[in-house]
C-alpha cells in the first residue's frame, strides 16, 4: 500500500465548515488517548505530540521549534505528521505540517464561536497580528460573511500591516474601547501578562482565547474568568496545563466545576450559550487529538479530488 503525500496544494478542497463537521463526527467517536513528549536543548524544543481514537486512526506529529533560525533566514518551527490506519496500523499518509497545524488551530476556535457566539455577530477584534490572526479573518468569513474586522497588536505597524492588506480590516490603537465595541473577541498572541480585562466586557460577547499555551501565560485576566461562561476544547489538554485556567483554579478565582463543558459534550447539548446576555469564553487549548480529527478531513477530501 502507497503513502500518501498530502502537500498544501490540498488546501484548496477544504473548507471551515466540513472541517467543523468532522470535528463533531470524531467528538461522537470513543474518547481519544493523547500524550506528548518534549525534548529540550537549551532554547531548542522537540515537540512530539500522539493521539489515537478507535475508529478514525492514530497520528504522531513531531515539530522541532528553533529560535535561532531566524538568524538563519529560516523557519523557527518545522514539522511532519505521520497518519496511521486505525485497523491495521500502517502508515497511510505524510500530512504538510504547517496546513494541518493552521486548520487545526482557527477550526479549533471557530467550532467555538459557532456554538456559542451570538448568530448576529459582526463586529470580530483580533488581539494580535500574527500568522493565527489571519487564519481567523478566513474562518470567522465562513460563519459570519458579513464580519468586520478589527486588529490591535501591541506594536501597531503589524496592525496597520495587516489592515492594509485587507480591505475588511481596520487597525485599532485604543485597546478598552475595541472591546466594548465587539461582539467577538479573539486573542492570538505569546502575552505572560493579561491584555483582556473583565472590565470592558459587555453583555452577549463571546471571547476566543487562542495564544496563552503555557503555565506561564495568561492573555485574561481573573475578571474575564469570572464574569464568563467558561468552555474548553478538552478539559484534558487545558485545565492542568495552560495558565488561563491552572493560575486561576489555583488561586480559587474560579474552580475546575466552572467549567461548563469541552467538545465531548457537545452531543449532550450543553457546548452552547444559554442567552443573548450571557459572556462566553472558549479556550482553544489544541491536541493531538484535534491534529488527528484534521490530518484525516484533509486526507478523506485529497482522495475524492
Amino acid at each position: 500500500m502507497s503513502i500518501e503525500i498530502v502537500g498544501p496544494e490540498a488546501e484548496a478542497l477544504l473548507s471551515w465548515q466540513g472541517l467543523c463537521e468532522a470535528f463533531e463526527a470524531g467528538h461522537r467517536l470513543p474518547r481519544a488517548e493523547i500524550n506528548d513528549l518534549f525534548l529540550y536543548r537549551g532554547a531548542d524544543t522537540l515537540l512530539d505530540r500522539a493521539a489515537w481514537i478507535d475508529g478514525l486512526g492514530s497520528l504522531v506529529k513531531v515539530a522541532t521549534v528553533v529560535p535561532g533560525n531566524a538568524a538563519r533566514g529560516l523557519p523557527s518551527i518545522h514539522g511532519a505528521v505521520n497518519l496511521f490506519n486505525d485497523q491495521t496500523g500502517v502508515l497511510e499518509a505524510l500530512v504538510d505540517f504547517h496546513l494541518v497545524t493552521k486548520w487545526k488551530t482557527a477550526g479549533d476556535s471557530l467550532l467555538s464561536a459557532s456554538k456559542l457566539a451570538r448568530k448576529d455577530s459582526r463586529n470580530i477584534l483580533l488581539v494580535g497580528a500574527g500568522t493565527v490572526a489571519r487564519s481567523m479573518i478566513s474562518a470567522y468569513s465562513a460563519l459570519f460573511p458579513d464580519a468586520k474586522f478589527s486588529i490591535w497588536n501591541r506594536s501597531p505597524a503589524g496592525a496597520e500591516a495587516m489592515a492594509a492588506a485587507d480591505g475588511r480590516v481596520t487597525a485599532v490603537t485604543d485597546l478598552a474601547a475595541a472591546v466594548r465595541a465587539a461582539d467577538v473577541i479573539c486573542t492570538a498572541t505569546m502575552s505572560k501578562e493579561p491584555l483582556l480585562k473583565g472590565e470592558w466586557l459587555q453583555p452577549g460577547q463571546h471571547i476566543d482565547l487562542i495564544g496563552a499555551y503555557t503555565p506561564a501565560m495568561r492573555e485574561a485576566d481573573d475578571e474575564v474568568m469570572r464574569r464568563a461562561s467558561v468552555f474548553v476544547d478538552s478539559r484534558a489538554t487545558t485545565v492542568h496545563h495552560i495558565g488561563e485556567l491552572k493560575d486561576p483554579i489555583a488561586r480559587g478565582v474560579i474552580s475546575e466545576a466552572d467549567i461548563k463543558a469541552d467538545f465531548y459534550d457537545m452531543a449532550q447539548g450543553v457546548y452552547r450559550r444559554s442567552s443573548d446576555d450571557e459572556i462566553t469564553v472558549a479556550k482553544n487549548g489544541g491536541g493531538a487529538h484535534l491534529d488527528l480529527m484534521t490530518s484525516a478531513y484533509i486526507l478523506a477530501m485529497w482522495r475524492q479530488r
